[in-house]
């Protein structure tokens, strides 16, 4: 779902970086509180994770589309809402910089499209009410669908609305409403399942990590242990499924292509398009998840490896900079 420039005026552009900074500052400042040293590797290899799962484009039978994991809910389900936001952030900067990944005008409206629905209306609508009586499989099982189904309705539509709101696209706003919501809805679906595969292991290797109580740790699964096994899947998804992912249009390009008959759509033209796109023609070293002018399959492996890395490198520095889950409470 990662929105191109040609899609977002600059003025629409403009006040989603502003949204989403005020959402990042707020989130800092709550992480700044917790207490919890153990978040701060899980935040590392989390959010490598979510990045090395989002470039495993599923297809979406009988539709010729693919989708993929946002990862905004499963990351604030296991680390909290505020530090799950600021790990999407992270890994949707990394892929618009590195690679081209989404528009960098349109960035702030893709961190509020993909990440906060997820971090914070699944969290707080849906799994901490869910949870409130206690955890259990099922429970993880029926939140996760429920949640990822939900917030990924309303992140397409958001996209909608923006490119509406922009005024600068012949998208009609009905018909492109009426493409993306149910191509969004399975992927939503497919996100769900997978989100609570991935917390139900957590659950039952290292509970505490969901339910915060340290009574319930796993004394026979070693937080290392779980640390080295979502490294192996990183390395895993990002350097070999990668390989063999969907080539078909994500939710987004295919409602696209559905309305207007192309996946992409020619900018208005002003000043603000050209300098983004020569920033990331400058930063972009590997565009598209690949070597440039090449279609080897050693650069998507080598792209997803990087990128991953970059992105565990970047968590673990914002954590030690701003002193993430170590605050100290007063005693009384």
């Amino acid at each position: 779902m990662h929105m191109a420039d040609a899609l977002v005026s600059p003025a629409v552009g403009l006040v989603m970086y502003g949204a989403t900074a005020a959402a990042a500052g707020y989130s800092i400042y709550k992480v700044r509180l917790e207490e919890n040293t153990k978040k701060v590797p899980m935040m590392a290899v989390m959010s490598a994770f979510v990045f090395a799962t989002q470039m495993l484009n599923f297809t979406i039978p009988g539709t010729g589309s693919s989708g993929h994991l946002c990862g905004g809910f499963l990351l604030s389900a296991i680390l909290g809402p505020y530090a799950g936001f600021l790990s999407m952030i992270v890994i949707l900067l990394t892929q618009c910089l590195l690679f081209a990944d989404g528009g960098l005008l349109a960035l702030g409206a893709n961190v509020w499209n993909m990440a906060f629905y997820g971090c914070f209306l699944g969290y707080f609508c849906i799994y901490r009410p869910m949870m409130k009586k206690g955890f259990s499989n099922v429970k993880l099982g029926i939140s996760s669908i429920l949640a990822c189904v939900i917030t990924l309705q309303f992140g397409a539509f958001s996209v909608v609305l923006e490119t509406l709101l922009s005024g600068i696209t012949d998208l009609p706003f009905g018909t492109f409403v009426a493409a993306m919501q149910p191509i969004h809805l399975a992927i939503g679906l497919v996100e769900g399942l997978i989100s609570a595969a991935v917390l139900i292991f957590i659950y039952n290797t290292r509970p505490e990590l969901l339910t915060n109580d340290e009574m319930k740790t796993n004394k026979e699964f070693s937080m290392k242990k779980l640390l080295v096994i979502l490294s192996i899947a990183v390395v895993v998804c990002a350097g070999g499924i990668s390989l063999v992912a969907s080539s078909n249009p994500d939710g987004l390009e295919w409602s696209m292509e559905q309305v207007a008959g192309s996946t992409e759509l020619e900018d208005s033209g002003d000043s603000a398009y050209a300098t983004a796109a020569n920033i990331q023609d400058t930063t972009a070293l590997l565009p598209d998840y690949a070597f440039k002018d090449s279609d080897s399959a050693v650069g998507t492996s080598f792209s997803g490896i990087l990128g991953a890395a970059i992105v565990a490198g970047l968590c673990l520095v914002i954590c030690l900079a701003f002193g993430f889950f170590r605050h100290k409470k007063k005693k009384a």
